[in-house]
Parts: structure tokens; sequence; C-alpha cells
């Protein structure tokens, strides 16, 4: 990617855009590609080499398996974005085919009213055109013969483009692809804001080097430091980070077969991840923690990781461990939906926050969408009005009962 300026070229901007990572890059690829949007815009990215952020730490997993049926469409429109990548950024040559590693998810049920919910999300899902199946443990046994289920009484599982793909490959020609379409990224951080006398609009940012940009609308994509940027509008939202680990191993008897992304009653994750494999869960103790930390706890690895991989699955018994991070989510604490659109008072304030790591799979659906609010003001293609702001304010959560 091309040298990042500090300092913008205009006084003035139709859309600032406060994160540049995924959602950021992808609300800003979509305005420029949508062709009634002619406005300028700007992303302010206060660490352009992503080190630290939500979008470096993803393990790029995608699932058609929600129960709320938006959830379902916005993953199905995920994965045919994958799958014809080239063809949505205009057919440029240089762009690469992505590949949809569909090995599926299975969720596994240790008891009969969980598995209720598997069978019920199962129909759900069914009607929408996904490819869940509900599983017997004997049917699991047939197709996974590696699996200890002698607490299973049943799972879900769809290898119907469900799976993993390759989304920093995606993220990164989303910001070049963005860039050479006039969007302007910087190197910055914006540090407070000037609302109108009425309170009812953002005028103007400010950034740490101090100059005062103006702005039609501003949109908050900043990942777990969410209500950060929010507060600077006098907006608290229900957004904190939550530490979540990642474990790359090593097994010294692999399987004969590709390990579907499992999620195991333990809370832990698990699945193929090229020549190795890949594991993840929470922290039993998951309070919120400081935007800096990703100081790893190894006993989580030892003491929950590592006995739940060796229980499921007998083979791994003998594993190594190669590689571990820590990362944060961006976590809503509300209902663990994403929130979007406009704010409720400050109605030039933009929310794309709080998917508590449903982002990457959720990025395009949501960046098209964001776009088409900020271009016509309404949504076009996928209602996304359930993840408004408004049910925040009216304490109604967003039910969806598949939450990792």
């Amino acid at each position: 990617m091309a040298q990042i300026d500090t300092t913008p070229t205009q006084a003035s901007y139709d859309v600032i855009i406060i994160g540049g990572a995924m959602l950021g890059s992808s609300v800003a690829w979509f305005l420029s590609d949508n062709p009634d949007f002619d406005g300028s815009v700007l992303v302010v990215e206060k660490d352009p080499s992503y080190e630290n952020s939500s979008t470096a730490h993803t393990n790029s997993c995608m699932r058609q398996q929600f129960s709320a049926e938006i959830n379902i469409k916005i993953s199905q429109f995920a994965a045919d974005f994958v799958k014809n990548f080239r063809d949505y950024m205009g057919g440029d040559e240089r762009v690469p085919h992505l590949a949809l590693q569909s090995y599926g998810y299975m969720y596994l049920a240790d008891n009969e009213a969980f598995a209720d919910t598997l069978r019920e999300g199962q129909k759900i899902q069914q009607s929408l055109g996904a490819g869940t199946k509900f599983m017997t443990a004997d049917e699991i046994a047939r197709d996974y013969p590696f699996y200890n289920l002698d607490d299973i009484v049943g799972g879900n599982h769809n290898l119907i483009d469900e799976g993993y793909f390759d989304g920093n490959t995606l993220f990164d020609w989303w910001k070049r692809s963005a860039r050479e379409r006039g969007v302007e990224y910087i190197s910055n951080e914006v540090v407070a804001m000037r609302k109108s006398v009425n309170g009812r609009r953002v005028e103007s940012v400010t950034l740490k080097s101090g100059e005062v940009v103006s702005c039609g609308q501003v949109v908050n994509a900043s990942g777990p430091r969410a209500v950060v940027t929010s507060r600077m509008a006098g907006i608290d939202i229900p957004v904190e980070p939550r530490k979540r680990y990642t474990f790359i191993f090593d097994a010294e008897d692999p399987l004969d077969r590709d390990l579907p992304l499992t999620i195991d009653p333990s809370g832990v994750h698990m699945r193929t991840d090229g020549t190795y494999y890949l594991a993840g869960c929470p922290p039993d103790d998951d309070p919120a923690v400081d935007y800096d930390d990703f100081v790893q706890d190894f006993s989580i690895w030892e003491e929950k990781a590592w006995p739940a991989i060796a229980t499921r699955i007998p083979q791994f018994e003998r594993i190594k461990l190669i590689n571990s991070w820590a990362g944060h989510y961006a976590f809503n604490v509300f209902d663990q939906n994403a929130i979007l659109g406009p704010h409720t008072e400050v109605e030039n304030f933009i929310f794309v926050n709080g998917f508590s790591g449903h982002g990457f799979q959720q990025s395009p659906a949501m960046g098209r969408g964001t776009a088409e609010w900020l271009t016509h003001g309404e949504y076009r293609t996928l209602d996304l009005s359930p993840f408004s702001y408004a049910r925040i304010a009216k304490g109604e959560p967003f039910v969806e009962k598949a939450v990792i």
C-alpha cells in the first residue's frame, strides 16, 4: 500500500470515517463503488499498520448457522462476494480469485434442549437456502469418526458456503481500490468533535495534529474503541474490548480429513488450518480489558483449550502448540450483535460497531448497507434496520441464539 499522509488535503468532507480497518474500509470501498455517491470521503486511521486491530487478529471464518434470518442473509451475501470477488471488484485482473474453503461448522449439542435449538435454527437456515443439516450422534460418527461423542446427542453441520476465507486479501484490496477511486486515508486520530447548536449534528472533527475538519456525515468504525469515538459526540454505546485467544497447533497424528469448525460444548472451537489446526476460546472470566492489553494468559491453553481438544478428539492427545495470540472483540454487551446506522438524536453520526466477533464475515453486507444509507438515507438491498441504535435506546435486544 502506498504511503499514507498524516494531513488531510481538504478542510471539509462529505463523509469522515473514523477507523480504517475491515469495517471502515468496507464502507469506504462500497461508497466508492456506489454510482449514486459522488462525495468526498476521508478515512482517519490511528495506526495504519493495523497491528493491534481486530482485523489483524481475525480467524476469517464464515457461517450461515445463525438463528436470525437477517444474519443468515448477511452471510449468504458475504459468501457470494468472496466467491465472486474479482467480479465485484469490477473485473480488475490484478484482483486475485478468493476461495471459500467450505469444510463447514459443526455445532455439537450435549443436551436435548440445545439440540432442539439447533433443529429450530436448521429449519430457518434451510428455508433460506442454506445447506445446514441436523445430524444425530451416529451420523456424525459415520462422517467424522475421530470425534469422541459419548456426551453428544446431535449437531448441526453445513458444507455449503461455510468455513474459512482469506479475509486479509479482501481487506487489502478494499483499501487499495478505495484509494485509487479517490477515498483519502490519513494516519491520524480524531480527538474531539463539535456539534451544532441544537446538538443534532456533528459539524466537525478535530485531529490529534490540530486540524479541524468539517463533515457532512461521520462514521464510527472504531472497532473495540467505538465508545471512545461515540463519547466525543456525547453518545454512549455498550461496546467494549474483550480478549479472545487463538492457538495454532500441530498434531503428531493428523486427521485423515478436514476438521470442520467444531463448536464444542466447553466453549472451545477448533478447525483445520492448512497443514495445522486452529483453536480458540474466550477466557472463563471475561471482563472488559484495556485497549492496549494483548498479553496472553497461557494457562487458558493448558487448562481449558488443550484438555477440551484432546477430550473431543482423542487423536489430538499428542499435539504441539506452534503459535498463539490474543486479540480483541468489539463486544456489544447489550446483545452481541452489530449496531448500525444513524443515532436517534445526532442524526449524522453513523454506527458500524459492536460486531462481537462477526465483523469479517458481515463486512461485505454491512459496508454495502452503510454506503446505501449514507448515499440514499435508506437500505436498498438487505434491510439492516434490526441493527439500528434505536433498539439500544429502547432496551430491546436483537435476539440471536447462535452466538459463539
